[in-house]
């Protein structure tokens, strides 16, 4: 009876290479209902294999006492797989129905039935003995047991038939395969009714497994993966649109700079660094255009906002390396830092330089600049270096408004 451990012991190998990802990973596609499911069936059919396969070797060996706890457990794991498979099915279609129900009960009460036989088969032999030779001889219960096995699996096929029906296309090959699986299983177990010493149980769930993990296990895990897919690609767009809502939000619709609400949340930030003492060092430049309301009362608004966008163009191009702000009608703040921050001085005097040429020319922006750097030991919030970048800039805009009334 070797042979027969040799066969059970293929029929493991099998399942542990073919299954190793759903029987050992723990990935997040464990979680869906139906590889969960699955993954307990395979558990369940590898506990009846290593039970299947000690059975033959007991059996061989004639020890009648080992033979007659192993085969106890045949049942117990036997009954188990029904039971599993019967649940694995139910998940697969998620369908709440009086049929899924019922099959339901009937694997669970199959099971019950088979665990309170096989304790009275301990007191009396209405399921199995062994001889004083260790042979294995079946009972009446073992063949009553056995109808009401072929018959659980022919309901499965059922139920995956009328859902195979319903369905079209490659939608159909995961209800074949469970049909089929059920029709195999039902027909090994009917051949075993004639051939109880023969590993014909084994051998219909390794071919039930193989086909299981080929058209249904494949299709389930590459389902969730494109699931997967999707779900990101919606959050994705999902993060693209709130980005775009958030740049609505955060900038200016004229010159496209950042506005005052941007400012605002740029100076909380300050101040939290400010409070820390962790804000590396910066200073603020403050803008106010010149003559902007003469523009608008001369040639309109549309030339004004034109103003305004080529004062904010200057800005930009001047102080390349720092955002700036439009925190008013014509007025702007820029943060220097780094880069622009070491180059603070000379940036202005060459801005003011360039503002003082501009005051000479006709229809040239003008813009007064102001500037102001933080100062650890006196400043305790951001506002403070604006109010003095801020009184610098009103001193520049007078001197400027001086050399236009002196021309």
């Amino acid at each position: 009876m070797f042979y027969y451990t040799s066969i059970v012991l293929l029929a493991i190998a099998i399942l542990l290479i073919e299954n190793h990802d759903i029987l050992f990973s723990r990935s997040v596609s464990q979680n869906i209902p139906v590889i969960k499911r699955s993954k307990e069936f395979l558990y369940g059919v590898l506990v009846y294999y290593t039970v299947d396969a000690l059975w033959g070797v007991f059996d061989s060996l004639h020890l009648a006492s080992w033979l007659f706890a192993d085969t106890t457990v045949y049942f117990v794991a036997l009954a188990s797989g029904v039971m599993l498979w019967t649940r694995f099915v139910i998940a697969y279609w998620a369908e709440d129905t009086t049929f899924s129900r019922f099959l339901s009960h009937a694997g669970h009460i199959f099971f019950a039935i088979v665990l309170v036989i096989v304790v009275l088969n301990c007191f009396t032999p209405i399921l199995f003995w062994i001889d004083e030779d260790g042979a294995y001889h079946a009972s009446d219960a073992r063949y009553a047991l056995l109808l009401i096995q072929i018959l659980l699996f022919l309901l499965t096929s059922i139920y995956a038939f009328r859902a195979m029906r319903k369905a079209q296309g490659a939608t159909r090959k995961p209800f074949r395969t469970v049909f089929l699986f059920g029709l195999v299983m039902a027909l090994f177990l009917s051949i075993q009714w004639s051939y109880p010493l023969l590993p014909l149980y084994t051998i219909g769930y390794m071919l039930g497994t193989c086909m299981l993990r080929t058209f249904v296990l494949l299709d389930a895990k590459d389902e969730y993966k494109q699931e997967l897919s999707n779900a990101l690609q919606r959050e994705k767009t999902q993060f693209e649109e709130l980005k775009s809502t958030w740049q609505l939000a955060y900038k200016d619709s004229l010159t496209g700079l950042k506005n005052k609400l941007a400012y605002i949340e740029m100076e909380e930030q300050k101040d939290r660094q400010i409070e820390k003492r962790t804000t590396p060092q910066f200073a603020i430049a403050v803008f106010d255009l010149n003559d902007l309301k003469s523009v608008n009362d001369h040639f309109g608004h549309k030339v004004g906002d034109q103003y305004i966008i080529r004062a904010a163009h200057l800005i930009c191009n001047h102080f390349k390396h720092s955002p700036v702000f439009r925190i008013g009608g014509d007025e702007f703040a820029a943060l220097l830092e780094r880069t622009d921050f070491e180059n603070r001085l000379e940036l202005q005097n060459a801005f003011d330089k360039m503002m003082d040429e501009a005051l000479r020319q006709e229809n040239e922006v003008v813009i007064a600049m102001g500037m102001s750097e933080y100062d650890e030991a006196e400043d305790h919030a951001l506002h403070q270096v604006f109010a003095r970048a801020d009184h610098e800039m009103y001193l520049r805009k007078k001197n400027l408004k001086h050399q236009t009334e002196k021309r």
